[in-house]
């Protein structure tokens, strides 16, 4: 059978208790009960011909193919759908079996096309594998008669092709599409010789309501359903397991390979997060490692002004560093710093943190994690003791209860919202606390939200505590969990806190939007529905109680108990592929590696021996103290890998300010991305496909990136960051990104077990992972805290300071769509913008009307920062009085109108509540007119760019 077929969600755990002997072939075989004849004949390596059959499904019996002879029992079983019995005596092949496999192949190829020879699936086809294995060798029935071999092939999808002629209707590609996925886009339509797969109404796959993701093209076991990248460049040679460097579920993939072409990706089934299943980017966005716009050689230029000239590495290197110890020799050693990547690895991100702290002598570090996670750090840290989420993704699968705040899985978290919509078709109850109603709300077949807290943005500590009202004023704490487990004084301080009358339901309904009613039913639910898991996202964080809304859902696990073991938990759903990585490394300015604070003496002098330099004692400069520094002129220059801040950051005025102020700004990516449009050196970043490393997802998961291919520009991140470390003085001399993590180890408590020659025998292994937990840690807190006793803290409600008016009635709040990536930069450059070419502003029908706004409506979106033009999408998933839209696209300027409000603790903006005035107009913004001359005239720089005579 053909390998890459299979999506597996992994056999049933063993067990000594419940276990069947029988007997195959002659052979004893032990297995538990429950498992399916072809299961057992498998796991004593006797193989049963089957092609409606995958490990990924739940039985179907269809295609006949895996009969077998039972003693004692009538006719020919389906193997894949009869379960084992004590005593049960199997043969698998004889003559009569053998003659019934041959003449049901002989039917299916009948109505098949007769183009091995030319068919893209040519050795990739389990149908051709069958029929070699059933020794079928002439077919008796002509092909004149009734047949589907003239059925016209869709090809509508960018990525695939469905060609019916190829159909053998084992129904695989449909069972994919609703077990695996949970979208059900995919039907048998008509009956027995009619039968033919429709997706949706008989319509083509782009019209219905599929995502991509897929499951079904990986399920096919014939050319039916096939990539078109196969289809155009034959099939792979060889593979080479690697970890997907989009959002942070953190999906293992295998990538196909033609010497160093990529032919596809094909999700791994032994991946822990993901188990083979994949979304549209993971699973076919790859295009861009090896898009055009591609830049491969350093270019550096004295002022953004300039055309850019191209240069060989160690110029460039050398120009950056002199720029650098220029600035510092002028200004002073605190005038410059870095900025880490959430997109980079491990290894890339330790070696920047390191070159700053130990190479610049500051701690101006700082990383992405300050505008959408760095509140879950905060929160978690001060209630449970760890700056991470608590479970593995498959915990979902024992949640009782699942509430699901400010995040929206089906689009942000693609593969494990299928996982947790699995888990909801199983019975699941289902919490969304979210402004809109998003699909796992309106849009989800067979998962309907038991309860839908529509509040209002901004007041997201109003509902958690009043939640909190309601499990203690109605006695559903589990109090022995909370006494025995956490801090008594601080429990009883909270319990005294969440029970006044202003706290209650009732008193924060009007404020909230929420019914008091359904938010008591809710509290109900999650305290007293069996384990109780929490999952959430920047909906939560980017706020200005983004900190507090974290505790507030903190004391809720610890109140009720949900914390420590399977199907319980707090959960925070991290948006980029290794932002967990980008903090556990060391990437903000007051934390070493793991968390650990730079004014501890005993830690600080661990990394002094390590690194060999004296390091400063006192934090350092967050992003947007780099950017007030910038325009006050005492911070002038900054190194920038991997992140496009000119375009995610908020108040883009602001930051546009501060970028230009700078004398040095050296960017490092693939793409003139827009934040390079403002920089005096481009030096070129690679892929992932083009490195080796780790990336740690949002389980706390540490999975290998494994390169595929040269470096286009002959250099991996790691490698040009120890390059300028180089030039600046401080010695680094690594050979292999493994001895930067075996450096790593050393100096990280959390990291002290983990190794390359662990991961690539385990696959991925969950921090901690040291002498106390060798093989990881899948589940946190299971005995105690980390902190030793969990920590309850008061959650009171401030308003923020941006508040509609007259002149601004309407709230703004911002996310993300499922097509498209973070602020696009890879997405764009695939054929993903098929379905999300632009940015869009989602408003209620009620709010359209009053504003005479239509469909397609070219409206501007003024704030009390700036003002930007898109176009309107009508739609009921708003609420009154809120408008929302995307940030994949840089002229749509959403960061233009989002403001400089931040988190009380840690400064992470609040894009989610912003004060808009909207109006219907004719032409672009002034600021979207000015930056689109200014973003021509960086291209026309770059088209010009003086090239290099090497």
């Amino acid at each position: 059978m053909s390998a890459n077929k299979e999506i597996d969600y992994g056999t049933p755990a063993s067990s000594s208790e419940n276990q069947v002997t029988l007997e195959i072939d002659g052979r004893q075989v032990t297995v538990n009960a429950g498992s399916s004849v072809m299961r057992a004949a498998a796991e004593a390596g006797i193989t049963i011909p089957k092609l409606c059959a995958t490990d990924s499904l739940d039985p179907f019996g269809s295609c006949r193919m895996c009969l077998v002879q039972i003693e004692g029992a009538r006719g020919y079983p389906a193997s894949c759908t009869t379960p084992v019995a004590e005593g049960m005596k199997v043969c698998t092949q004889n003559d009569k079996l053998a003659s019934i496999r041959r003449g049901i192949a002989e039917l299916y190829i009948s109505d098949h096309p007769l183009d091995c020879l030319t068919c893209a699936a040519n050795g990739d086809c389990e149908l051709q594998d069958t029929v070699g294995a059933v020794g079928l060798r002439e077919v008796r029935y002509g092909f004149d008669g009734e047949n589907h071999l003239n059925a016209e092939k869709d090809t509508s999808n960018p990525y695939f092709t469905f060609d019916p002629s190829k159909c053998i209707v084992c129904s695989r590609c449909v069972r994919a599409c609703e077990e695996v996925q949970g979208t059900f886009a995919l039907t048998i339509d008509g009956r027995g010789f009619e039968s033919t797969v429709s997706p949706g109404q008989d319509q083509p796959f782009m019209e219905s309501e599929c995502v991509s993701c897929g499951a079904c093209v990986q399920a096919c076991p014939t050319a039916t359903l096939m990539e078109n990248s196969v289809i155009e460049n034959g099939q792979p040679e060889h593979s080479t397991i690697t970890t997907c460097a989009y959002c942070g579920v953190g999906c293992s993939f295998r990538a196909d390979m033609k010497g160093e072409q990529l032919v596809r990706m094909v999700p791994d089934k032994n991946g822990g997060a993901n188990h083979g299943h994949s979304c549209v980017k993971g699973r076919f966005a790859f295009g861009y490692a090896t898009h055009k716009d591609r830049i491969t050689t350093p270019m550096v230029r004295e002022k953004i002004s300039d055309p850019w000239r191209e240069v060989s590495w160690e110029e460039a290197i050398q120009f950056a560093a002199d720029k650098l110890k220029g600035i510092q020799a002028k200004y002073g050693k605190d005038a410059i710093g870095g900025i880490t990547s959430s997109r980079c690895t491990n290894e890339e991100t330790y070696l920047v943190q390191k070159l700053i702290r130990a190479g610049f002598g500051n701690n101006n570090v700082d990383t992405c994690a300050r505008v959408c996670h760095s509140p879950t750090g905060y929160g978690l840290k001060t209630t449970f003791g760890e700056s991470s989420g608590t479970q593995t993704f498959d915990s979902v699968m024992q949640a009782d209860v699942i509430m699901v705040i400010g995040a929206n899985p089906t689009d942000g978290h693609p593969v494990f919202g299928s996982l947790m919509k699995r888990r909801l078709r199983q019975g699941a109850k289902l919490i969304v606390v979210d402004p809109r109603s998003i699909d796992l709300v309106r849009n989800s077949p067979h998962v309907k939200a038991d309860y839908h807290l529509k509040l209002r943005p901004g007041t997201n500590v109003a509902v958690v505590t009043a939640l909190a009202h309601v499990i203690v004023t109605e006695g559903l704490v589990d109090e022995q969990f909370a006494l025995e487990r956490c801090d008594v004084e601080s429990f009883t301080k909270w319990k005294a806190f969440v029970a006044k009358p202003e706290n209650s339901p009732e008193a924060v309904a009007e404020l909230t939007g929420v019914p008091a009613e359904t938010l008591r039913a809710a509290a109900r639910l999650y305290a007293t529905g069996g384990n109780g898991a929490i999952y959430y996202g920047l909906g939560v964080t980017e706020h200005s109680q983004g900190s507090t809304t974290v505790i507030g859902i903190a004391n809720l696990a610890m109140a009720t108990g949900n914390i420590g073991r399977e199907g319980v938990g707090v959960n925070p759903l991290r948006g980029q592929n290794n932002v967990q990585g980008s903090c556990d490394m060391g990437s903000f300015p007051h934390e070493f590696v793991g968390y650990r604070h730079v004014s501890d003496t005993a830690t600080r002098a661990q990394f002094e021996a390590a690194w060999g330099v004296s390091l400063a004692s006192e934090p350092g400069l967050r992003i947007p103290n780099m950017f007030a520094a910038a325009i006050d002129g005492s911070f002038k220059g900054l190194y920038v890998q991997g992140e496009d801040i000119a375009q995610s950051d908020p108040d883009i005025q602001h930051v546009h300010h501060a970028l230009r102020e700078l004398d040095c700004l050296i960017v490092q990516d693939i793409f003139l991305n827009e934040t390079a449009k403002f920089a005096h050196v481009f030096l070129p970043g690679s892929s992932f496909l083009e490195k080796n490393g780790t990336f740690t997802n949002a389980e706390r998961r540490i999975s290998p990136v494994r390169k595929v291919m040269t470096p286009l520009a002959g250099k991996e991140d790691w490698e040009v960051t120890q390059d300028l470390a180089n030039a600046l003085g401080l010695p680094m001399n690594y050979n292999h990104p493994s001895e930067i993590m075996d450096e790593i180890a050393r100096l990280t408590p959390q990291f002290a077990g983990v190794s390359y020659e662990k991961l690539d025998r385990m696959g991925s292994i969950q921090w901690p992972c040291n002498d106390e937990a060798p093989e990881g840690t899948p589940i946190m807190h299971a005995d105690q805290f980390v902190r030793g006793k969990g920590r309850f803290m008061l959650t009171e409600y401030v308003a923020t300071e941006e508040r509609t008016s007259s002149k601004y009635p309407l709230i703004l709040t911002t996310g993300r769509i499922l097509s498209q990536y973070n602020v696009g930069a890879q997405t764009r450059r695939t054929a993903n913008v098929a379905w999300h070419e632009e940015d869009r502003l989602e408003i209620h029908p009620h709010d359209a009307e009053v504003l005479g706004i239509a469909d397609g409506d070219w409206v501007g979106v003024k704030s009390r920062t700036g003002e930007t033009v898109l176009r309107a999408l009508i739609t009921d998933r708003m609420q009154p009085g809120v408008v929302y839209t995307t940030f994949h696209f840089p002229h749509s300027g959403a960061n233009v109108i989002t403001t400089d409000n931040s988190d009380w603790a840690t400064n992470c903006p609040e894009y989610k509540v912003t004060a808009v005035h909207v109006a219907k107009v004719a032409q672009p913004s002034e600021w979207q007119k000015q930056y689109q001359d200014f973003s021509d005239n960086q291209l026309s720089l770059l088209d010009n760019r003086i090239v290099a005579n090497t």
